[in-house]
Parts: structure tokens; sequence; C-alpha cells
């Protein structure tokens, strides 16, 4: 693999916005639901109990429903954000993984945790 060479200030601007990104999933997630033991990278979602009538019931699995939606989006951010760091740390960030050409600066500043270069995102949303 191609090695990046992009500035080191740019590097830094966007591993912390990275890491505060990360950040900011992590407690989103924390909000409704716990890490699993087993898998740091996976997210339980916590059933709230509200009641025992039968409208908090409704309430409780519409709530669960969300829940479990958000937590999957939140979970896949987090996948991404985790993977550009770990990129990062092994020198290999920012490079297309279809063409291995570097991927723009301003499109990594505008979206870090981009794997593909605009031309080859362009070509597979075409397709």
């Amino acid at each position: 693999m191609r090695s990046l060479h992009m500035d080191k200030k740019d590097l830094n601007e966007i591993k912390q916005l990275l890491v505060a990104e990360k950040k900011n999933l992590e407690e989103e997630l924390s909000k409704f639901a716990k890490k699993n033991p087993q898998n740091p990278d996976d997210y339980e979602t916590q059933f709230e109990d509200i009641g025992k009538d039968e409208t908090d019931s409704s309430s409780e699995v519409a709530s669960y429903s969300l829940n479990l939606t958000l937590e999957k989006t939140l979970e896949k951010s987090l996948r991404d954000v985790n993977k550009a760091l770990e990129m990062i740390e092994k020198k290999n960030y920012g490079i297309c993984k279809y063409c291995q050409q570097e991927i723009d600066v301003k499109r990594l500043k505008a979206r870090p945790t981009s794997s593909a270069c605009v031309t080859c995102k362009t070509k597979l949303k075409s397709m």
C-alpha cells in the first residue's frame, strides 16, 4: 500500500475530528445501550421499564425498537471512525481502497471516515 503524503497539520486536524466523533458516538450509545463485555465494538440496547399498563408497554416496545435502529446506525459510524483511526496509526490513512490513490484532503476534512476518492465513489454510485 502507498504511503500518504498528507501534511502533518492536516492529518492531526483530521485525527482530532475523528477522536471527537468517537467520543460523541460512545456518549450517545451509552445513553440507551451498554457495551457488550465480549465485544467492545458492540453495544446492547437496554429495554426501558416505564410501567405496567398497556400504554406503558406500547411505549416501551416503541422506544426499544427505535433505540435498536439507532444503535445499529451509531455502531456502524463508530466502526468507521475506529477503522479510520486505525488507518492513521498504520500510516495508510487517506488512500482510496479502490484505485490506491490519495483521497483529497478537503474530502477527508469534510468526511474523515472516507475510504474512497470522489472519482471512485461517483463511479460506484452510477453503477
